[in-house]
């Protein structure tokens, strides 16, 4: 395996650049992507928008998913909510580009941010919410350990349909065997 904090397999966590904002924004565009991302009701974003954007809080990170091969910018991984005081946090992950979904650079990057997580930040939970009709997603989390805590049920509506809300998390004992 690779040992390398920010590098996998096939993606790197990478920083913002101002030149991704374009990217980011497009993305923004695309309702399927942001209707699996959050609960909340989709919405274009601006290009301005992601150059104002920073990472300066500290109860979250957000990375960049960058491609090992040639440097494509993918997605974006985040901690965020962090509790210090209780070593836990939650997790976000997109893969904005469609030619890149269901080819395992998310699991690679689900393992990267675990690795972050619990290996420098100390974090001993990290939990994260999916819709229920985000089946790859549920894949992904379980195929790297993520355990079912809970369902929010019926707690999002789309196109007319009530979909429960999903709680999965992981602990650093799970993590680590």
């Amino acid at each position: 395996m690779n040992n390398s904090l920010f590098s996998g397999q096939l993606v790197r966590l990478c920083s913002s650049r101002p030149e991704d904002a374009a990217t980011l924004a497009l993305w923004s565009e695309d309702a399927e992507y942001l209707r699996n991302l959050d609960t909340d009701f989709a919405m274009p974003a601006s290009v301005e928008s992601f150059v104002t954007s920073n990472n300066k809080s500290t109860n979250s990170m957000e990375f960049r998913l960058r491609t090992i091969e040639d440097n494509a910018l993918i997605g974006f991984v985040a901690l965020f909510n962090i509790e210090w005081n209780n070593q836990c946090g939650k997790m976000a992950i997109g893969i904005g580009n469609p030619n890149f979904r269901g080819r395992g650079y998310g699991t690679d990057a689900l393992r990267l941010i675990l690795r972050y997580g619990f290996c420098e930040l100390n974090l001993h939970r990290i939990g994260l919410d999916v819709i229920s009709n985000n089946k790859n997603a549920i894949h992904a989390y379980r195929k790297v350990g993520f355990q079912v805590e809970g369902t929010m049920r019926e707690s999002v509506l789309r196109d007319g349909q009530k979909y429960d809300r999903i709680l999965m998390s992981l602990l650093r004992n799970e993590y680590q065997k």
